[in-house]
């Protein structure tokens, strides 16, 4: 069976030959970008309005929290004053909004490959694409791969909210463009990049770490669970030249991120770093 919409439910399998499946509504948006198709569509679940890329699950109103308050809070806590941040990817606003909780925050640079997507988040996912209006936001639509090449000491704080890597992603999986990223940072900078399912994409993970290791003297995993993504669990890639994660905390910032966060708190982000025996192996 092919991803996508039939018979009443939105169904995602696996390589691995299981999957999801949510009672789909009404589509709301469905277009063919030069890059993929996206779609916008109810659900008759929990989950709100979910959107998806070539079929594939990207985001949910229900459970967008899951991610979006991992990738941004973790690295942010972990700076002592992250000034200047670039997702790139994330096109439908959760990470920007995530990163604005931060007061030290002066400077988010947006750098996503498809238009399309801001412009069907912004009108169909307004509690998620909220902040993309923001005076301190910049948004770039344009390939990262390209725009990082001549950045250097420019960013605290570089998030790779990408797809997976395939079609407009791929290119975000090699050793130049981590290299690139890496020369970007100012000191003691943090990188933070989402690293797939490590129930389901094992093959993947292994080659994105070896890849990251090879550029990044700091290189750990952290992970959460995720509702609606393959498997239910999750990996991040936790990069840097010098800070080691947990080395340092921002309680100065704490109070004021997780009175606005579902699953965010020093409790749990301290947690997130113990790995299953399957996943150090692997790693």
């Amino acid at each position: 069976m092919t991803n996508g919409i039939k018979d009443g439910f939105y169904k995602e399998i696996t390589p691995g030959g299981f999957g999801i499946a949510i009672k789909s509504g009404k589509v709301l948006f469905s277009e063919q970008s030069p890059f993929q198709k996206v779609e916008v569509f109810e659900t008759d679940s929990m989950l709100g309005r979910v959107l998806t890329l070539d079929d594939l699950m990207m985001t949910t109103e229900g459970d967008e929290f899951h991610y979006h308050e991992m990738i941004a809070h973790i690295p942010m806590m972990h700076h002592k004053n992250p000034e200047s941040v670039l997702v790139i990817g994330g096109g439908d606003g959760g990470t920007v909004r995530e990163v604005l909780k931060h007061k030290t925050v002066k400077r988010v640079v947006l750098c996503e490959i498809d238009g399309m997507v801001i412009d069907a988040c912004k009108k169909f996912l307004p509690t998620i694409s909220c902040e993309l209006d923001n005076p301190k936001v910049e948004i770039l639509v344009q390939d990262a791969i390209e725009y990082i090449k001549d950045k250097k000491n420019e960013f605290d704080i570089v998030l790779i909210d990408s797809t997976d890597p395939m079609g407009p992603g791929e290119g975000l999986f090699t050793e130049e463009f981590y290299t690139n990223v890496k020369n970007s940072l100012k000191k003691d900078g943090i990188v933070c990049a989402q690293s797939e399912s490590p129930f389901v994409n094992r093959e993947e993970i292994k080659k994105m770490y070896n890849l990251l290791k090879k550029v990044f003297p700091v290189c750990s995993t952290f992970t959460s669970n995720i509702p609606t993504y393959p498997g239910g669990y999750w990996a991040w890639a936790f990069c840097s030249e010098t800070v080691e994660p947990l080395s340092y905390f921002a309680d100065d910032r704490y109070e004021d991120i997780t009175k606005s966060c579902k699953i965010y708190n020093k409790e749990y982000h301290n947690a997130r770093f113990a790995l299953p025996n399957y996943l150090k192996e692997l790693l």
